[in-house]
């Protein structure tokens, strides 16, 4: 519950703001209004780390230039068309925007740039309420044209104006929904919802690229499940990842199996759990918590229907691996990223093998080296994959996953498990062989490598005579 009383004493403070003070007192001195806007005065309110600064004021963007350019060690001008200028001052990155009364074509996200005269018609056109309050520096005025203090306390995200006007302004405005209410904890006003609902649709005249930002930015709160239950519960999320929605799978009164979708919030949950616990100075691991959300997106194109009542989803991690990269692909996300998710997917039920029967030494390097650089967060995943509620299987898994780790602890200090390859290179291959560069190079490595997983370090002589014999037996 926000405490106003404690709330205005936080503005004051964000008003000392050694920033804020140097600009205020810059503008001032010209003649021009100045405020703090948005984010930073929300989280004032209650009580969040803000990390950016971006003000307001009515000061052209050729006068906000000059205005800057004595108290800053840097200045940039590429936002100047849309009013803004960015600065670097006392050691942090703000911008600056002149105040704004833009109109969209509704076709497209480029809003035809019109520069205000006042602050209440400027904060009336931004994105939610508790979006629209500006702190008016040096005075401490805190100005809220639309009631975003009462939403704060409230609790709820509303747009200033008519949702279906703001959103069919600029689409983007709905997947930030999601992700506001995820980063704030706040509950989507049913009438915003509905006309989320009612727009969805309308996302299509957005980027993929500024659809991927959003997904991203909701995947690095601390609750991100409750902004993809918005997305799911208004039908945006059909518009650019429809496979999490179709998680939601009929259940008929003859087959019985798990409840896919919730599975899968959960699995995101517990996910982040064990980040934090894991590695609690960590920045959010996006790829993991994506991997998390989609492990079983391959399972309504696998799902059969057996006698007896009995469900199954054979090979769904291979099949949703494949749906991952295409999807993620589609999203504009960066190799790495993408390589990444549809990895984990794709190796996510290998662990559960291992806790049906005990792994060879074998077994366990090529899950390392399987896994590779994603070893942890395949640890940390096969782990979240756990929901049943039977305690005594969720303990017997996670002590076969105790020691699964502590196998490969074990190996790591007997061997280079991270970079597991031949004990010989391929010249040395060349010489034992008597052969020169080719395809046959690769074939002995491929034995070597084959060799070294199944059997450890043999050592430079053992190696090259069994060498030897694999290539007299060819």
């Amino acid at each position: 519950m926000l405490n106003m009383a404690d709330g205005l004493v936080r503005l004051g403070a964000l008003a000392e703001n050694p920033v804020v003070r140097t600009l205020a007192t810059a503008f001032e001195k010209a003649g021009f209004d100045l405020a703090v806007v948005g984010g930073p005065v929300r989280d004032a309110l209650l009580g969040r780390q803000t990390h950016d600064l971006d003000f307001t004021t009515n000061a052209s963007p050729d006068e906000i230039l000059r205005i800057v350019k004595p108290i800053s060690t840097a200045q940039w001008d590429i936002g100047r068309a849309f009013g803004t200028i960015g600065a670097r001052v006392q050691g942090e990155q703000v911008e600056v925007t002149t105040y704004r009364a833009d109109s969209y074509d509704g076709v497209t996200r480029k809003p035809t740039v019109e520069f205000g005269d006042t602050i209440d018609g400027d904060l009336l056109r931004r994105d939610f309420t508790v979006n629209s309050m500006a702190l008016l520096v040096p005075a401490v005025k805190l100005v809220d044209p639309t009631g975003g203090v009462e939403d704060l306390v409230a609790g709820v995200l509303k747009t200033p104006a008519d949702p279906r006007v703001s959103f069919g302004d600029d689409p983007l405005r709905m997947l930030r929904a999601a992700r506001f209410s995820a980063q704030l904890g706040f509950r989507v006003d049913e009438e915003t919802a509905d006309a989320i609902t009612e727009l969805r649709e309308t996302l299509t005249i957005v980027s993929p690229e500024r659809i991927q930002s959003e997904l991203v930015r909701l995947m690095q709160t601390e609750d991100p499940v409750r902004g993809i239950r918005v997305l799911v519960d208004t039908g945006l999320i059909e518009e650019f990842l429809p496979e999490v929605s179709a998680l939601r799978l009929e259940v008929d009164e003859h087959h019985h199996h798990k409840d896919v979708y919730e599975h899968s919030l959960t699995v995101l949950s517990q996910a982040i759990e064990l980040e934090h616990a894991r590695h609690p100075d960590a920045a959010p691991d996006v790829p993991l918590r994506i991997a998390a959300l989609l492990h079983d997106i391959g399972k309504p194109r696998t799902r059969k229907l057996e006698s007896g009542g009995i469900v199954t989803f054979h090979h769904h991690d291979v099949v949703g691996s494949r749906m991952a990269r295409k999807r993620l692909q589609s999203l504009r996300f960066d190799t790495d990223t993408t390589a990444a998710v549809s990895t984990l997917i794709e190796l996510h039920l290998r662990f559960f093998g291992y806790a049906e029967g005990t792994w060879t030494d074998a077994a366990v390097r090529r899950y390392v080296r399987d896994a590779g650089d994603l070893l942890e967060r395949l640890h940390i995943l096969t782990r979240a994959d756990v929901t049943t509620r039977n305690k005594r299987k969720a303990g017997r898994l996670a002590s076969a996953y105790d020691d699964i780790e502590s196998r490969i602890a074990a190996l790591r200090e007997q061997e280079e498990l991270d970079s597991i390859r031949p004990e010989i290179d391929g010249n040395r291959i060349q010489e034992v062989l008597g052969i020169r560069p080719g395809r046959e190079v690769g074939e002995a490595y491929k034995f070597l490598l084959d060799l070294r997983l199944d059997e450890g370090v043999l050592g430079a002589e053992v190696v090259e005579q069994r060498l030897r014999d694999w290539w007299a037996a060819r």
